[in-house]
This record gives C-alpha cells, structure tokens and sequence, in this order.
C-alpha cells in the first residue's frame, strides 16, 4: 500500500465525514427527513473516516484489511440511506449528485484497496 493511496483516502474520508455531519445538522435543522434515516446516515458517514483512521495504525496487513473492509461496508451503507434522502425529497438533485458522487469515490479508493491487499496477503501466504 502507497502512503500517497492512504493519505488520499485519510483526506476524503475525512472530508466526507464533515460534510454528512454538516449535512445532517442542515436537514435536522430544516426538519427535511427522517429523525432515524439522519442518524443512520451520519453514523454510517463518519464510521467510514473513523475505520480508515483506525487501519492507519493497524497492528498487520490483516488487520488493515479488516479495517479498510469496515470502512467499505459502511461506505455502501450510507451510499444506501443517501439514495433513500433523496428518493425521499430530502436532497434536491444537485445536493444528491454532488454528495452521491463523493461517496462512489470512496467506495471505489475502498474497493482498490481491499483487492489490492487481499491480493497481497495471498500472495504472501497469510490469509486463510
């Protein structure tokens, strides 16, 4: 794994988990959308951020991976409550477009990354 892939994914993450909590804070100000969809998608926004931090410091190559897998889930997770605020009316198109189209970047860093190092690990003999 490349630093540049990590930071990249360290700074997008991040970046995402700020805006779905200003994005929540909006909504649930405005009072557009569902009370538990909104804390769905802001528990599941910033679980992404926190998962790839946490395999910043992973103790192994598997732990990583765990960690990135996590990050990856919750990912499609909150790809998952964002088409339902949006089918909703909650985000008018724009809004969805912009923010769908930040969380389909992770997801696909995500799934590089995953792929990439369960490749390695097979290769290197240590996954079962």
């Amino acid at each position: 794994m490349s630093e540049l892939r990590e930071n990249i994914i360290v700074e997008k993450s991040e970046s995402f988990a700020d805006r779905i909590t200003r994005m929540y804070r909006y909504l649930s100000e405005k009072r557009q959308g569902d009370k538990d969809m909104l804390k769905q998608i802001v528990r599941s926004g910033t679980s992404v951020g926190a998962n790839v931090s946490e395999g910043q410091f992973a103790q192994s190559k598997a732990d990583f991976l765990t960690k990135m897998t996590i990050a990856l889930k919750e990912a499609n997770e909150t790809r998952y409550w964002l088409k339902r605020l949006y089918a909703f009316g909650s985000l008018n198109e724009k809004e969805y477009s912009s923010i769908i189209a930040d969380i389909e970047e992770i997801i696909s860093i995500l799934t590089i990354i995953t792929r990439t190092t369960r490749e390695n690990l097979k290769k290197e003999g240590k996954q079962n």
